[in-house]
């Protein structure tokens, strides 16, 4: 997400006058909806946007009150990164997610690091579908079912990685290291597991996990580039986060 300014007082994190302070919140209100909407996008249809758009305002004042210019981190990416914490933070106090569906999820993990560690290499469709016991068919419309639980946390909340989600890691990954929120948090470590983890995917997961995080592309626009439909790369986004949970699951676990 590019086109807004760091136009920020560089003397102290709390040395904003109001008025400057007003003028960043309004500069980067944009910012809400750009981040607001990529999240509802792989929400069920009653999460209204709305919703998560109030959260991202307190995200962003949040932002404002908390910048340390000192940090060397740009305004925009740690603006970014608190919209998107408070979003999400509203989304689990929320409790949407059906216990059994984060269940799902928790399996189908296991399954490809299973079938990872078995095999060599990444687990096919039909391997993964053979291997639950179900039918392809069955499986896609399992894939579509868990897709929004990874929008949560990479673990559970005794996990360092409790406060962040697949996308706010592996979008760190295509910045530099100067405005990387995640060198921020001390998990620079991480950053080179999930980059190691990426690199794993199968070619297709890659590329769409390359478009979606770096080139910042929709998944319609996504399937417009590589010829398949939207949900089709819904689907591949989705086996991509699973192998990459599952593997710095085993990272964290070490």
């Amino acid at each position: 997400m590019t086109g807004y300014g760091d136009n920020i007082p560089h003397s102290t994190k709390a040395g904003l006058t109001p008025r400057e302070r007003e003028e960043l919140i309004l500069e980067h209100t944009p910012l809400i909806k750009y981040v607001a909407g990529r999240i509802a996008m792989r929400l069920p249809s009653h999460i209204y946007l709305d919703d998560l758009m109030s959260a991202g305002v307190l995200g962003l004042i949040d932002a404002v009150d908390k910048y340390d210019p000192g940090k060397k981190v740009q305004f925009k990416t740690y603006a970014e990164f608190r919209i998107r914490g408070a979003i999400l933070d509203e989304l689990r106090s929320m409790d949407w997610v059906p216990r059994s569906v984060r269940k799902k999820s928790t399996q189908l993990e296991d399954t490809y690091n299973r079938l990872q560690n078995q095999l060599g290499r990444p687990a096919s469709d039909e391997e993964v579908a053979e291997e639950l016991g179900i039918g392809l068919e069955e499986f896609h419309r399992l894939l579509d079912e868990v897709k929004g639980v990874n929008l949560l946390s990479m673990d559970d909340q005794d996990s360092p990685l409790a406060h962040l989600d697949s996308e706010q890691v592996l979008k760190a990954l295509g910045k530099d290291e100067s405005e990387d929120p995640l060198l921020m948090l001390g998990l620079a470590e991480l950053r080179q597991q999930v980059a190691k983890a990426i690199a794993g995917l199968p070619e297709k997961e890659k590329l769409v996990v390359s478009l979606y995080y770096y080139d910042e592309l929709t998944m319609r626009e996504i399937g417009e580039v590589l010829g398949y439909t939207e949900s089709r790369i819904s689907q591949m986004h989705t086996k991509a986060i699973l192998r990459l949970r599952a593997r710095l699951r085993m990272v964290v676990a070490s």
